[in-house]
């Protein structure tokens, strides 16, 4: 068991059918920058805003790919006891789909689905979780919000507390959508307090449950432009949410969902 803190997003990595493209486009639109070295003896590139690793790019592997499973965004929510982790996983319902494995100097990791069969996977970090936790609001160019969507929010909701205790960070009406489900990181925010994402009962027209990951810039507008001139699509917005921030979910050139995020302030 290490000293990693259980359940704060900590890494996000791109699984993508053209790795180069998309450092080119993701550079364009939130000004990201990547730098290549090794994970276990195998080269591994990492996305860095500034000087903050945040996450990995890799090409979808072609036995991934061949049994349909599109270019994705996964992200690894930290754990002190991978093993652990898994197993209650798999007691609340949840299912493994790669893993557990040891990455020398990196840690332990596994991907896993939730009951709704929504995908992410867990990271128990050989060192400092690569993105700890902090009471303030992620800076520009960090994740800054994490949203399932899936077929029964209520069940997700006692699965993913069940699994990471996230604190209840309150809820608000959507009207015909229902309710949205916020949540914190309990290591961090307690009950009421700031979140770090949510849940709803997706749309009938959503094939499937997914998780959405929102990346924060500064200037909204000019992030989406650049979205369309690199050959992206806006799929929804730019809006105004809750609180007076805005966002735009959008899908990059190959295909893969994102979001961006730009406060109020």
């Amino acid at each position: 068991m290490s000293d990693t803190p259980l359940g704060r997003f900590c890494w996000y990595e791109l699984m993508t059918t053209d790795p180069e493209a998309a450092k080119g486009f993701y550079g364009k639109v939130v000004g990201w920058s990547t730098e290549t070295g090794e994970a276990g003896g195998q080269p591994y590139t990492m996305w860095k805003s500034g000087e903050q690793p945040i996450g990995g790019v890799m090409e979808l592997p072609a036995e991934a790919a061949a049994s349909g499973a599109p270019p994705h965004w996964i992200a690894y929510v930290s754990t002190p006891d991978c093993e652990a982790t898994v197993a209650k996983v798999e007691k609340l319902g949840g299912s493994t789909t790669w893993g557990p494995m040891h990455v020398p100097t990196v840690g332990r990791f596994a991907g896993l689905a939730d009951p709704q069969g929504a995908m992410f996977a867990v990271l128990e970090s050989d060192e400092e979780a690569p993105m700890p936790g902090t009471d303030d609001a992620p800076p520009v160019g960090m994740f800054s919000w994490n949203e399932l969507a899936t077929s029964d929010w209520k069940s997700a909701w006692t699965f993913y507390r069940g699994v990471f205790d996230w604190s209840d960070a309150g809820d608000f009406d959507m009207g015909d959508m229902g309710l949205y489900q916020m949540f914190g990181n309990r290591t961090n925010v307690p009950d009421g307090a700031e979140s770090v994402g949510g849940m709803f009962d997706k749309p009938a027209e959503m094939p499937v449950a997914a998780w959405l990951h929102y990346i924060r810039v500064a200037d909204l507008d000019a992030a989406v432009e650049a979205v369309t001139a690199n050959g992206g699509i806006v799929a929804n917005g730019p809006m105004e949410v809750p609180g007076g921030d805005r966002v735009a979910q959008c899908i990059d050139p190959q295909g893969v969902m994102f979001a961006l995020h730009a406060t109020a302030d």
